[in-house]
């Protein structure tokens, strides 16, 4: 039988597939890659070996795949890279609309522009894309706990929603972490140093010695992130992250002159 091209659709099925599923569950026998390959007429062998060769263009990690990867496959992986949240937000509608058949919101602005509703449906399918990806990379526990309760898990982003939208739903722009320690990394109170290991505000002192929250933090100095599978923190993300947050943290508690 002639070879069929993966169309562009299938493709960032694959693509999500592969963001959203541990490499345990990367399988013919998975009902979400069996879902997937009923929706599109391929086999669930071939939707699998597609999911998984996307592994081999993953340079966080040593997964080779399986040695299949077209040029239309490397084209994917690096617009995800360049524009994450474009290629999250596609991904989320070819599920919608090809597997669960749900009618997915435009995301084409108008001439007037895509009004407040549209906005934040594209919103919460990008956070869902990221938030998945992100937490089956860190093993869905705290990267520096090892706390395994979904409900306190957060996806947090190291450079901030706000800050990159290209980078929105970049999962080596996130990191697993519980819910006290999320808000701490927001305000600056802890980053990461060169060699992953948490480092604390100096503003955690004084009366906040003796709260239990305060005595959590101390409790982690120095500690190793925990790394994830695949999609490892971005070093320049990170730096980032160190200038700009935590650095300014710092030098807003300084006494004034």
């Amino acid at each position: 039988m002639p070879r069929i091209d993966w169309t562009k659709q299938q493709q960032l099925l694959a693509l999500r597939l592969y963001c959203q599923l541990p490499f345990g569950q990367l399988h013919q026998r998975n009902p979400d890659i069996i879902a997937v390959a009923a929706s599109i007429n391929r086999t669930p062998s071939a939707v699998a070996m597609k999911a998984c060769n996307f592994a081999s263009l993953d340079s966080a990690i040593k997964q080779k795949g399986l040695g299949n990867v077209s040029r239309a496959d490397r084209e994917l992986w690096d617009e995800f890279q360049e524009e994450s949240e474009t290629i999250a937000d596609s991904a989320e509608i070819a599920y919608q609309q090809v597997v669960t058949k749900e009618e997915a919101a435009p995301t084409i602005e108008q001439p007037s522009g895509p009004t407040e509703s549209i906005r934040e449906v594209k919103t919460r399918r990008v956070q869902s894309f990221f938030r998945k990806a992100v937490l089956v990379s860190y093993g869905n526990q705290c990267a520096i706990s090892g706390l395994k309760l979904s409900e306190l898990i957060i996806a947090s982003h190291i450079i901030p929603w706000s800050e990159n939208e290209k980078r929105r739903a970049d999962p080596t722009n996130g990191i697993a972490l519980n819910a006290l320690y999320d808000k701490a990394f927001d305000r600056g109170l802890i980053t990461f140093d060169e060699q992953l290991r948490v480092v604390l505000s100096s503003t955690l002192s004084g009366s906040l010695v003796e709260s239990p929250e305060a005595q959590k933090l101390f409790e982690i100095e120095g500690r190793s992130l925990r790394l994830p599978t695949r999609f490892r923190p971005d070093e320049e993300a990170l730096a980032y992250h160190r200038e700009k947050f935590f650095s300014k943290a710092q030098e807003e508690a300084m006494p004034k002159m």
